[in-house]
């Protein structure tokens, strides 16, 4: 049994996030995370709401809630959320936990310790009305690029062009529309990590078996232009985490808290501390999961991420770590997503444009949105959802070829031969054919889980479907019961026992379909499927069954073109 420790970026808390999100980490990394415990692998699987930084004040105070107040509701919603997707977190965390702030602080002092922390001056906007400094999303005004009035601090939304607060144009305060803005000399602490360079590049390049794009974005950030660059680790903000060396003062840096970025990866650290205090366990429990001192030297560390946070997880969490001193687990696979985008333009959370995660659940249950995302996966290059893809994907793959033979087999099975599984007859070529053809495409499959290939995956698993669908089509158990009754429940015996191998081999990308045909059976989840000529015959005549509700109902042309029109625009 391997140990395998799972985590996905971890989002924001301002607001619920579309389907663009989803598919680019959570969703992926549960798919993985229910594959390996289905292959009895122990597995740690942790997330955690995002909740510092300017966002989540800005959010807060567009909302007229106290910040500590608004995190606290918006994590109970983005919890209700991932539950409502089937997403099975070992812990569901927050990066304001006491946990957080404790660890986070102990990292600045052990990397201040080691040399790795610079003292910084810095020239920043400040906002004589609001008595603050602005960080970047604090100021807007009109870009000098392309002329949006609204650009942020640090980013046109508009034109996607980087910029810093100094070149908006006529700049506000994003909190008050003040224009009474002055440039302030400022201190801040800055993470050394050109002095890490050389380490970190030796790491990378021992990621020989790294996705392309996770390694590619690593390098570029590593070699391109100046190279690695040093980056600030603190903030002028109220909201965050204070900055402490370890648990003493630092000297200078009195109301300033740790910058988003350093605090907000050290929660999976803290996300998994938070799952053993919320379990009653000691701290051993979570330490032989990140400290190689510990046990964490067995473990296999995998992170799920949309491109725009690799260099975050290649560079500066890395840095964070080997800068401590000490001996913390890093990660061994990084499993990074492009972009998926939204019918013929992008997914936006500002303009409301696209589906989101609540908004999604409210029109269909999570497996349709599971298996469309998952065997859509944005790997190679940036994927779209269309509405006219969706649609055809449901229909054909859930409704016609699963959902179909699931159908048809138990209502068949009742009809002729009541409500346990038929005795009689034996196996014959056609039957032996099946049992080969499975056993090598389910090898495929795994192997192709293994890999974490995520779109392959789901192509396989579907020509397994379908290969008992072609079974079927070819016995002909509804022609074979008139001449020959003892044949068709052999056949039809086969058939239910491939429905519940179907279940254990669906559930990582189906959940709720996999417990309903389970449910059906009247058979619990079971291990992994490995002997399927044994598994084929595993429910014996005899064995009660029930006809399932169906398990997938196709989308409607008009649905689909109500769905199309509703979530064209901004979000009501």
């Amino acid at each position: 049994m391997a140990r395998i420790l799972i985590t996905s970026a971890i989002p924001y808390i301002n607001g619920i996030k579309h389907l663009g999100n989803l598919v680019g980490s959570q969703l992926p990394a549960d798919l993985y995370a229910r594959y390996m415990r289905a292959r009895g692998h122990e597995v740690m699987f942790v997330c955690a709401t995002d909740e510092h930084g300017t966002p989540a004040e800005l959010a807060a105070a567009k909302a007229g809630k106290p910040v500590a107040r608004y995190c606290a509701e918006m994590h109970d919603v983005q919890a209700e959320i991932a539950r409502g997707f089937r997403l099975s977190f070992d812990h569901f965390g927050r990066s304001s936990s006491a946990r957080n702030h404790a660890l986070t602080q102990h990292f600045a002092g052990r990397l201040a310790e080691n040399g790795y922390i610079a003292e910084v001056e810095e020239r920043q906007v400040f906002s004589i009305d609001d008595n603050r400094f602005l960080p970047d999303r604090y100021i807007e005004g009109t870009c000098p690029n392309c002329g949006y009035d609204k650009a942020r601090g640090d980013q046109c939304e508009n034109c996607t062009k980087q910029l810093d607060p100094t070149d908006l144009i006529n700049p506000r305060s994003a909190i008050s529309g003040s224009t009474n803005l002055e440039v302030r000399t400022t201190k801040h602490l800055y993470l050394r990590q050109r002095a890490l360079k050389d380490r970190i590049a030796a790491w990378i390049d021992s990621k020989t078996d790294w996705p392309v794009l996770t390694t590619s974005i690593a390098k570029k950030w590593l070699n391109d232009g100046e190279g690695l660059q040093d980056r600030g680790i603190t903030r002028d903000l109220h909201w965050g985490v204070p900055v402490k060396k370890g648990d003493q003062p630092w000297p200078g840096m009195e109301g300033k808290v740790f910058y988003v970025w350093f605090d907000a990866p050290i929660e999976y650290i803290a996300a998994t501390a938070e799952w053993a205090d919320a379990h009653g366990l000691p701290e051993a429990a979570w330490r032989r999961w990140w400290r190689l001192d510990e046990g964490a030297q067995d473990v296999t560390y995998v992170q799920f991420m949309g491109k725009d946070n690799v260099p975050f997880h290649t560079l500066s969490f890395p840095a964070t770590l080997m800068g401590s001193g000490e001996p913390w687990k890093l990660v061994d696979y990084i499993k990074s997503f492009n972009y998926l985008n939204y019918d013929g333009g992008q997914f936006s959370t500002s303009q409301g444009r696209g589906v989101f995660m609540d908004q999604a659940l409210s029109i269909l249950p999570a497996d349709y949105w599971r298996w469309w995302l998952l065997s859509h996966a944005p790997e190679t290059s940036d994927s779209e959802f269309t509405w006219e893809n969706f649609q055809a994907s449901v229909n054909k793959d859930l409704a016609d070829v699963l959902g179909n033979l699931v159908s048809r087999v138990t209502k068949f099975a009742r009809s002729k031969f009541g409500d346990t599984i038929p005795e009689g007859g034996t196996w014959g070529a056609r039957e032996e054919a099946l049992v080969a053809d499975l056993t090598a495409r389910l090898a495929s499959y795994q192997t192709l889980m293994d890999q974490m290939e995520v779109r392959k995956s789901a192509a396989e698993l579907r020509a397994i479907w379908v290969a008992g669908n072609e079974y079927l089509q070819a016995a002909a158990p509804w022609s074979v019961v008139k001449t020959d009754p003892a044949q068709a429940a052999a056949q039809i015996r086969l058939a239910l026992n491939l429905i519940r191998i179907y279940a254990l081999i669906s559930q990582p990308f189906i959940p709720d379909a996999a417990a309903t045909m389970l449910k059906a059976l009247n058979t619990p989840a079971t291990d992994w499927p490995t002997d399927l000529r044994a598994e084929l015959q595993a429910l014996p005549a005899g064995h009660p069954f029930e006809v399932p509700e169906n398990l997938f109902r196709k989308i409607t042309d008009e649905e689909r073109a109500d769905w199309q029109t509703r979530f064209a625009g901004l979000r009501k």
